[in-house]
């Protein structure tokens, strides 16, 4: 995605909104992750990806985009990179979520608002409550603190 003004903003949104099933993924095997692209599992990739999410999120809201890649050097750190499609009401999102041994990012391809206003200010204050309200919510508070 070409990047504009508010692409980092809108990537820190996601990020925060979708840290905990990073986390959640982050505790498989590397190596299993990269078999399973590897050998193009995807429908295993889907449900592990779904398995993570649905502790977060409403169904439906993160899925697995079909697609991702891996980097495993002799020696080296692993990194998988997983396409998601995040979907919650009036935005979709495709990203890449790097998954790595220490941290997770995650990287915006593609925002489309299905009601897009012409102030991008109101787009990404869209894009933030849309994921809140695709959250789970105990007690008012969001099920996982950041």
């Amino acid at each position: 995605m070409k990047k504009c003004p508010y692409s980092a903003q809108r990537e820190q949104i996601l990020a925060e909104a979708i840290s905990p099933v990073a986390s959640e993924l982050r505790l498989l095997d590397a190596a299993d992750l990269i078999s399973l692209l590897r050998f193009e599992r995807y429908g295993n990739l889907a449900d592990l990806v779904a398995s993570a999410a649905e502790l977060y999120f409403l169904p439906g809201v993160v899925n697995f985009g079909l697609g991702g890649d891996y980097k495993l050097d002799w020696g080296g750190p692993a990194e998988v990179t997983l396409d998601l499609e995040i979907k919650p009401q009036g935005v979709t999102i495709y990203a890449k979520l790097a998954l790595a041994e220490h941290y997770a990012g995650i990287e915006i391809n593609h925002i489309a608002f299905a009601k897009a206003s012409a102030d991008p200010d109101e787009n990404t204050a869209l894009l933030a409550r849309s994921l809140k309200d695709a959250r789970y919510v105990i007690h008012g508070e969001a099920a996982h603190a950041f």
